[in-house]
Formats: structure tokens, sequence, C-alpha cells
């Protein structure tokens, strides 16, 4: 491809393309597609580290209150993430089976069935907060500032949840573009609220960490309330109406089949996060603040790829509809070598200068010195995680989201969190040996995910 091509394609790709994904070049459909998708997970990135950036200014107790929480937050992603899966993979099999009906169909009763469920989460999570960061573990320090910050974070559940799900429905179609700016949109406004809220800049209250919640739920709430208007505008791929707002028990219970298995799925793999930070907090406030930098610099790194692996799962389910599993397996491939080269510049990088880029997040001793052996050591795997989350989210873009929940069973449940026990507790490494039971963990899901594609039972999956 010339440069000249290569500058028109990327220039199409972020204004946003009308290609017909299950024809022509694989290579470039990739490429419309993730650079949109890339650049969308990008923004959700900076939203890992916004927050943290400006709360480690208050100290180990913020930090840690952030980290607590985002590990509560872990259930809520994972049910955004299975709803996600589930809208993504039916609009997408619709867009490519050529049913735009079905694909406006799918997608509105998508949003009504998270919006049932965020609510009612959400008004339970903002009730239990203070028990829910006691039963983590949180120190009568973390329970003193962290409370309010868990009941903006946790009763802002829809936010979340709408804004994942409706970009799905983006993504499936493929408009990725549009998915792109409301992340944009929702960033700019994070960055912007998070320290004027937190440290009181101007006219706005001195909040504190309870600042870069009310920050980050507005942020998210726009994107949402923007995509959706977005979604209702004519002329896009998926033509929605007033009469998709009626309720269609048996389309959402298909819908609540498949995202019930993916959430499970992400739910299983999310949530052993939860473990992972209940053996840290074992070690201390230093300890825990450490891994929450470390994992929030990961995040930001493997959220973009991840962007990688939604364009994968795009392909596949529009090939599948369209009758062509053989041009779904080609583009995973493709897809997971692109991520490949990706994150393995980013994993070396990671390595060679952790030092100063934990400095710019804590300047305290005794949290750097975990914080960096988290990001060299996490980063160690990123070859490994690069086919992993493509293979991963291609299961589930053909709709076979059983598989991947089973592999994450036992990567995670039986395998990784034991080993982190063993490693940090049993044989004395400390934090050291949760940070390489994560490393050894995404590893084997790598090896395990890929030698299950190529035996694909996934190319026959009917949604």
């Amino acid at each position: 491809m010339s440069d000249t091509t290569l500058g028109a394609s990327i220039r199409e790709a972020l204004r946003g393309s009308n290609q017909d994904y299950t024809t022509g070049p694989v290579g470039r459909s990739i490429m419309l597609l993730s650079i949109p998708m890339v650049l969308e997970m990008a923004m959700e990135s900076v939203f890992a580290v916004v927050d943290i950036f400006f709360v480690s200014r208050l100290g180990a107790d913020a930090v840690a209150t952030v980290g607590l929480t985002e590990s509560l937050l872990t259930l809520v992603y994972a049910l955004a993430m299975g709803l996600s899966v589930g809208a993504s993979a039916l609009v997408a099999r619709r867009i490519g089976e050529r049913d735009p009906e079905g694909a406006a169909r799918s997608a509105v009763q998508s949003l009504l069935l998270a919006l049932g469920i965020s609510l009612v989460l959400g008004a339970l999570g903002a009730f239990y907060a203070p028990r829910l960061l006691a039963l983590m573990g949180a120190s009568p320090g973390v329970l003193e500032i962290g409370v309010t910050y868990a009941r903006v974070m946790l009763g802002g559940e829809a936010a979340i949840i709408l804004l994942f799900v409706v970009n799905a429905v983006f993504r499936g179609a493929g408009d990725a573009a549009i998915a792109m700016r409301v992340l944009w949109m929702a960033n700019a406004l994070n960055i912007v609220l998070g320290p004027c809220l937190i440290f009181g800049l101007g006219p706005f209250p001195e909040l504190g960490v309870t600042g870069a919640a009310v920050a980050t739920t507005i942020g998210r709430a726009t994107g949402a309330a923007y995509a959706i208007w977005r979604l209702t505008r004519p002329g896009g791929r998926i033509p929605v109406a007033r009469r998709h707002l009626r309720p269609e028990p048996r389309l959402m219970g298909q819908i609540a089949r498949l995202s019930g298995s993916a959430s499970l799925q992400a739910l299983i793999g999310t949530a052993s996060w939860i473990g992972l930070v209940r053996i840290i907090s074992t070690f201390g406030s230093s300890a825990l603040a450490g891994y929450t930098i470390g994992i929030r610099v990961v995040i930001f790194a493997l959220l973009p790829s991840m962007g990688m692996s939604n364009a994968a799962a795009t392909m596949v389910g529009q090939a599948l509809g369209a009758g062509k599993p053989e041009r779904a397996e080609e583009a995973v491939w493709k897809a997971g070598f692109y991520n490949l080269i990706f994150l393995g510049v980013i994993g070396a990088l990671f390595v060679l200068f952790a030092p100063g880029l934990v400095g710019l997040f804590t300047t305290d001793p005794a949290v750097a010195v975990h914080a960096i052996s988290c990001l060299r050591v996490v980063a160690s795997g990123f070859l490994f995680y690069a086919y992993g989350m493509v293979l991963t989210q291609s299961f589930n873009g053909a709709g076979d989201t059983l598989t991947p929940t089973l592999i994450n069973l036992v990567v995670f449940w039986l395998w990784e969190i034991p080993l982190a026990y063993i490693l940090a507790i049993h044989l004395g490494f400390g934090p050291s040996g949760v940070f390489w039971s994560i490393t050894i963990a995404f590893s084997t899901l790598a090896v395990v995910s890929a030698l299950l594609f190529r035996r694909g039972k996934w190319k026959t999956r009917k949604i």
C-alpha cells in the first residue's frame, strides 16, 4: 500500500467508512475498523489513568480507595462487556446478512435490557458501598475518605453500561468512528472536570477523591446520551425508529442468553482481579497503591489493543453472516499479528522506562517500588496477550461465548488466583508473586485459545 493510499485510508477510517466489510482486501478492512476502535479504546484507557494521576496527589489512602472501588466495578464492567458482546455479535451478524431491520431491533432491545439492569444494580451498589469496601479489606483511613467516592461510582453504573453497549452497537454495524468520537467527548469532560472537582479550582467545590468519581460519571453519562442520540438519527447503518422502542421479550431473551454467557465469561476474568487485590491488600496500602498504579498503566496499553480485538470480532460476525468463514479466520490471524507488533513495542518500552512512567504518578518510594515491579513483570507477557485478546474476542464475535467462558474459568480461577496465593504468601515472593501470576495466566490463556480456535467449531455457530 502506497503512502498516498495509506493516508487516504487513515482519513477514511477517522471520518467513518461506508465500506462493506464482507468484501474486499481483509487487511484494509481490518485497518479501517481498527484505527477508530484503537483510538476509542485509547480514550477509555485515558479514563483509567487520568483519575489516578490526580488522585495520587492526595496520598496512598486515596489511591487505595480508587483501587478497591475499581475492583468492585470489575463486576459492573463484566456485565457491561457481556451485554456489549451480545449486542455487537447480533448486530454484526444481521448486518452481514443484509438485514438492517433485524440490526435495529437487536440494538434497541439491547439498550433497553442494559438500562433496566443497570438502574437496579446501581441503586444496590450505592446503598451497600460502605459494606463492600470493608469486605474488600479497606483500612479505616480508606473508609473515612472513600465511601462517597464508591457511592458515586457504583451508583452511576447506568452511565458505564449504556456507554459500553451503545458503542458496541456501532462497532458491530461497522460505524467504529462514531464510537471513537463518543469516547473522545466523554474523556475530554473527565479530563477537564477531574482536577477542578478534586482540588476545587475556580468556582468548583473541592471534593477530594470524590471529585474524581463525579467527573468520571458526568463524562460517561454525557457520552452515552450523545451516542444514543446519534443512533436515533436517520441515515446510519442501523435504521432505528420509534417502533423499535416496544419491548420484545423473545428478542430480549435471546440477547440475555447470549450476553449472560458473555457476562459470566467477563465476570470470571475480571472478578479474578478482586481476588488478586484481596491478596495484595494483606501487604498494606503502599503495596496496594503500587499495584493500582502499575495496573492502570498496563490497562493504558491493553485497552487500545482491545480495539484491534474488537475489529477482528466485527469482521468475524459480519463474515459469518455473509457465509464466508474463511474470510473470518483470515481476519483473526492478521489482526493478531498486527496486535503482536503493537503490544511488543509497548511492552519493551514499559520494561525499559518503568521508573520514569511510575514517577509520573507517585514520588513515594514505598509505593514506587511495587508499581515498577508490577509494570515490568506484567509487561513482559505482552506478546502472549496480543494473540490471546484477539482470539477471545473472535470467539465472541462468532457468538460462541461458551468457549472463552470455560477458558477464563480454568485459567483465572483454577490457575491464576491459587498461583498468586502460593507465590505471594506461601513461597514468600510478596506482591511480586501476584504480578508473576498475572503474566503466567494470560500467557496460558493465549496458548489454550489458539489451540481451540484452530479446531474451527466457532464457524458453525448460529445466532
